[in-house]
């Protein structure tokens, strides 16, 4: 496996607290992978590591090797608005900006200077074509974002990262705030975008990480049990505390 993204050793602490335990883990291009544990085993905290938004918790030590495009991101020439640009995050609660969805999405372009209405309109249309939601935004482009439902402000929010064209995707329990129906909706979108995109989500849901991810990393306090192809991992994992979790022993 080629990676876009490789870290090794990572270690994070709060404060004296020690959250991370040295994880090695490699992220592929056009891939899916998930992060699965218990809560509170540290998998959003290594997630928001990668785009180095753990650098607003004060007083939290990281150390470590992140190699993305064989550049260290955590060195001090990296620049931040760029690094979130190539590395987008979408969260657990869905936050459009309280405007409209075509200022939404065109947020992060008009941000980089692009002031073009006619390229403005194309990424717009292509954004939310990615995200699986033009068609039912395409009429309503001048409405408030905050007014649809929570599914339809999770895939413009999706749209909205899409639009600068990222390299890596984010994503920290992106559905756990979502109905059945919308949840299947965002599943399906990001099996499409992983042709052209590395994703990498944080889930509880072990049916949904064994329907989408390629791979599938298993973190329990702080450390990394075992990471694998996801279909090798739910059928013969190699460590027992793996197989505990997955059985629902605990978690």
């Amino acid at each position: 496996m080629t990676a876009l993204l490789s870290t090794k050793d990572v270690h994070l602490a709060y404060g004296k607290k020690e959250a991370l335990h040295g994880i090695d883990l490699d992220f592929a291009d056009h891939s899916i992978t998930a992060l699965i544990g218990p809560s509170g085993c540290g998998k959003s905290t290594f997630l928001r590591c990668l785009n180095r938004m753990n650098d607003l918790i004060p007083h939290t030590t990281i150390t470590g090797s992140f190699q993305f495009h064989e550049q260290d991101i955590y060195a001090p020439t990296t620049n931040l608005v760029e690094l979130r640009k190539q590395i987008g995050m979408v969260f657990q609660q869905p936050n459009p900006f309280p405007f409209s969805v075509y200022e939404n999405v065109t947020y992060g372009l008009k941000l980089a200077g692009h002031n073009d209405r006619k390229f403005l309109d194309e990424q717009v249309e292509r954004a939310l074509k990615q995200a699986a939601i033009w068609d039912e935004v395409k009429d309503n482009l001048n409405k408030n974002a905050m007014s649809f439902s929570g599914g339809q402000q999770q895939r413009i929010c999706i749209a909205r990262l899409l639009a600068v064209q990222p390299d890596i995707i984010l994503l920290d329990e992106p559905t756990s705030a979502l109905d059945p129906i919308s949840s299947a909706q965002i599943e399906t979108t990001l099996m499409a975008l992983k042709n052209e995109y590395c994703i990498i989500i944080v889930t509880h849901n072990l049916q949904q990480a064994s329907r989408i991810a390629d791979r599938t990393a298993f973190m329990l306090n702080g450390n990394l049990i075992e990471y694998d192809l996801t279909s090798k991992m739910f059928t013969k994992p190699v460590m027992q505390d793996t197989s505990d979790y997955l059985n629902g022993k605990f978690g």
